[in-house]
């Protein structure tokens, strides 16, 4: 199938780079034209605007032309615009970023009256999702879900995966909710570490309690793993100032419960720890999580 892939960052390289493998037709376009030049070496047709972009979707053959945009969420509703003016009738636009649901059908609808159609894929993976597969929660137009699923199947191997959820912003939902509960799992892994570290027994080896834990124990899971992974690397967490990011999901997640009156204590205390970090509450635990983020996604081991 022929597809342009919008923002080359970490994950959005990686989709774009997992498709040429499966012989999908690939436009790339991205602000930073050295990542166009770079993955048009590996057989991407390189686009340098958006007009660029969907006159050579329309170059490559008459099918529908897919888009999918991997851009960051504070920039998706001008993007919509923009792309609302230019695309050809028919078109599939994808929102595979982690945009705010509520905005979703309002996106929607401004891609409907083009002419077209919006799916939102809230899509996690982070930058292992090139060697495992991501995982793809879909909302938007049953029809079009079922149009673009050969893309999704690519995507998703060898260990991911795709599921429809229902109308406009249910995706995003989805993977908003996966994310506040990541931010519970994670923060309750930090602070069990930083017992071990800190408790009543001297030298206790960190990395080799993660290694026994991760052996069919009942917190075995991806997330140990990297943790584990991490402290064998830096057993210390040395260089690691502790600062930790908030990306919006677990905001979203919480203000949306606040409004249905329900009560998210785990996922709320997680968040609160995140944004004290960025007040200087810094401590073993709180370096770890930098540590985690930075193994799944890639994200900046220092700073917010």
């Amino acid at each position: 199938m022929k597809i342009a892939i919008i923002g080359l960052g970490k994950m959005g390289y990686q989709i774009a780079e997992k498709l040429l493998k499966d012989n999908h037709k690939v436009v790339t376009f991205d602000y930073d034209s050295a990542l166009v030049d770079k993955i048009s070496a590996n057989g991407a047709i390189a686009a340098y605007s958006e007009v660029e972009v969907v006159k050579k979707l329309a170059e490559i053959d008459s099918q529908k032309a897919i888009i999918w945009l991997m851009i960051p969420s504070q920039y998706i509703d001008e993007s919509i615009s923009q792309w609302q003016g230019i695309i050809d009738e028919n078109t599939i636009l994808i929102d595979g970023g982690n945009s705010d649901y509520r905005g979703d059908f309002a996106r929607y609808e401004k891609i409907e009256k083009a002419g077209s159609t919006l799916l939102d894929i809230g899509t996690s993976g982070g930058v292992w999702g090139m060697e495992n597969g991501f995982s793809m929660m879909v909302g938007g137009a049953n029809a079009a879900y079922e149009e673009v699923k050969p893309i999704l199947d690519t995507l998703a191997r060898p260990n991911g995966g795709h599921k429809y959820f229902g109308k406009s912003g249910s995706g995003h939902y989805v993977k908003m909710i996966h994310n506040a509960i990541e931010y519970g799992m994670m923060e309750s892994l930090a602070e069990g570490y930083r017992m071990l570290k800190e408790g009543p027994f001297d030298n206790i080896d960190l990395a080799k309690a993660g290694d026994i834990w991760q052996q069919s124990s009942v917190i075995t899971s991806w997330l140990n793993d990297l943790t584990r992974q991490a402290l064998h690397e830096n057993p210390t967490l040395a260089n690691i100032d502790g600062v930790v990011a908030e990306s919006g999901e677990a905001r979203w997640t919480l203000e949306t419960a606040h409004n249905l009156n329900i009560n998210m204590p785990s996922i709320q205390a997680a968040f609160d720890v995140r944004l004290k970090s960025q007040n200087g509450e810094i401590n073993f635990a709180t370096k770890l999580l930098a540590a985690m983020r930075n193994k799944f996604g890639g994200h900046n081991i220092n700073g917010k």
